[in-house]
């Protein structure tokens, strides 16, 4: 199982912190948001290989960042050419991108790396491995003002994935979906004729939202929480929690 790491965008909520340096390399503590996610993925033995997606305005941070890091599997960073937010692929397009250049041909465990997680993704892996079809993961979200902003699921007892949509208007659960998958093998060449076949490119739960439209897709309830960074005020708020 390959690891992928979307980290492609230029994270312009964050302002003159990130306007010559990626978000995923920001400190937390002695680590970086990224590091902090890797400790924990590199123990999955399912896992072989990370591979992050960047642009080419960052890129050479990444490869700095790779040459002081001693994670038990190999680490390939693959640049996607854009230097600028209006230029930028999309989270979809540059998950193909990677996936064409580096002959992607096994199940991947797709990530955002933005967050800071209170779980292990070996759960979510282990889940995947025992129902046998490519999953998401989801948590309960009470607020409905949240609910309008992400993906929103409706599941059966089994957690199979009745319906997806994203950002409603009038959500049809409390059930949110956060920036995490698992694509299994069987299922890549949907993935890979994703956005030939109408899939938006910019956000990755589109391509969620498109799987779950197209091939069985079952839904991995968070076992705990995780603290979203998304902006100066929760980069800061996570440096003073976690630093």
């Amino acid at each position: 199982m390959k690891n992928i790491v979307i980290a492609a965008g230029y994270a312009t909520r964050l302002g003159e912190l990130t306007k010559n340096f990626p978000k995923p390399l920001l400190q937390i503590g002695q680590s970086s948001i990224l590091g902090r996610m890797l400790d924990d993925i590199d123990r999955i033995p399912e896992i072989d290989e990370h591979i992050v997606i960047t642009n080419h305005k960052f890129a050479h941070h990444f490869e700095a960042w790779k040459a002081q890091t001693h994670y038990t599997k190999p680490i390939t960073i693959v640049d996607d050419g854009t230097e600028t937010n209006e230029t930028r692929l999309g989270a979809v397009c540059d998950l193909l991108f990677a996936m064409k250049k580096l002959s992607v041909d096994d199940d991947m465990l797709v990530v955002a790396a933005d967050n800071i997680l209170f779980f292990s993704f070996q759960e979510f892996v282990d889940f995947a491995k025992a129902k046998d079809t490519s999953c998401i993961m989801c948590h309960e979200q009470p607020e409905i003002e949240k609910l309008q902003r992400t993906g929103v699921i409706v599941v059966d007892e089994q957690m199979k994935v009745l319906n997806m949509e994203e950002k409603p208007a009038v959500p049809k659960s409390h059930w949110a979906v956060p920036p995490f998958y698992i694509y299994l093998k069987k299922d890549l060449d949907l993935v890979r004729h994703s956005v030939e076949n109408g899939c938006g490119k910019d956000a990755p739960g589109n391509l969620a939202h498109y799987m779950v439209e197209h091939t069985t897709v079952h839904a991995w309830p968070m076992s705990a929480g995780r603290f979203d960074i998304g902006s100066l005020d929760t980069y800061y708020e996570a440096q003073k929690r976690f630093g």
